[in-house]
């Protein structure tokens, strides 16, 4: 267990560098001049130059790329070039709870709809429910989350006046006014999971109701609710996992437009505000933590498999 943890470690230690590596570089490229963002327009090419040289940004790529690193890794992600020159860390850690709270309740609100809709479809695999359920997860992955955040504004914030849409409560504002607002959007976001997930988790559970450990409780005369929960649903839940920690570590930094449609304070919206000012500090410390949470996140899905199945653990030894 020690050298697999080590072995997990240097992994992700491997993937943090490579991906740091390349946002350095790609955003590197970006467009524009940072000494025109931090001075403004209407300077001399001399004042421009003498600011480059000042930001660093004369030095080669590798030299400037071990400086960032070695800031990073003390907590330091640099300083915005846009006025008011607020510290990236800052903004990170403001608009980060945002973004990972309507990751977390989507998350929370697809499996509560999709575990039990998979069981029930699964089941009974074949009959009405099954194909209303297949049809209803089909339908419901050919709509964009754009369109589907659209038509739940028109419908309940809109329309019926349910939900607030521009409007966002923190959780120093009080829980119950949070989630009153984090509700819809999450809602949103949550759509999407929900029917990826019941259509694998329906999957893996028509596979393993065939196991002759399922039929033997099914001759014992275990009722269908004890069969799925108690026998089925456990050694099933492998993919879905897999596909949690995949989807937790994405929703993070993809909560882009659904942040745009009710214009929520996350990381999608820093970084796309980030992009379109040239902000190229902002951009690379808050791509960072992302790349940061989505390694830790899955890394920490891959050790749970052990504890699901001890035939994983001793895999390992």
């Amino acid at each position: 267990m020690a050298r697999d943890l080590v072995r997990r470690l240097i992994e992700l230690v491997l993937v943090l560098l490579i991906v740091s590596m390349g946002t350095f570089a790609l955003v590197d490229l970006m467009p524009g001049d940072p000494a025109v963002v931090v001075l403004g327009e209407g300077h001399t090419a001399a004042e421009y130059a003498a600011q480059r040289d000042a930001m660093g940004l004369t030095d080669p790529l590798p030299v400037r790329y071990g400086t960032w690193l070695g800031d990073a890794l003390t907590g330091d992600l640099g300083t915005s070039f846009v006025p008011p020159n607020s510290e990236v860390a800052d903004r990170v850690a403001a608009a980060l709870p945002v973004s990972a709270e309507l990751a977390v309740l989507a998350m929370l609100l697809a499996l509560l709809l999709a575990v039990p809709l998979a069981m029930w479809s699964a089941y009974r695999a074949g009959g009405l429910v099954d194909r209303i359920v297949s049809a209803g997860t089909f339908g419901i992955l050919s709509v964009p989350s754009f369109l589907a955040g659209m038509l739940l504004i028109a419908l309940f914030a809109e329309r019926l006046g349910w939900f607030p849409r521009l409007e966002w409560a923190r959780l120093s504002d009080g829980l119950g006014d949070n989630l009153y607002h984090a509700f819809l959007p999450a809602l949103t976001i949550a759509l999407m999971e929900t029917a990826t997930f019941t259509r694998v988790l329906r999957g893996d559970l028509i596979t393993t109701l065939q196991e002759d450990f399922i039929l033997s409780a099914k001759a014992k005369g275990m009722t269908p609710l004890h069969v799925l929960v108690r026998d089925a649903l456990r050694p099933s839940s492998f993919s879905l996992i897999t596909l949690l920690g995949i989807s937790l570590g994405r929703l993070i930094g993809s909560t882009v437009i659904v942040e745009y449609l009710f214009a929520l304070p996350g990381m999608g919206t820093l970084i796309i505000g980030a992009a379109d000012a040239g902000d190229v500090p902002m951009v690379q410390g808050a791509v960072l933590v992302i790349a940061l949470i989505y390694v830790l996140v899955n890394a920490l899905i891959d050790l749970s498999y052990g504890r699901l199945d001890p035939r994983i653990r001793r895999a390992h030894v």
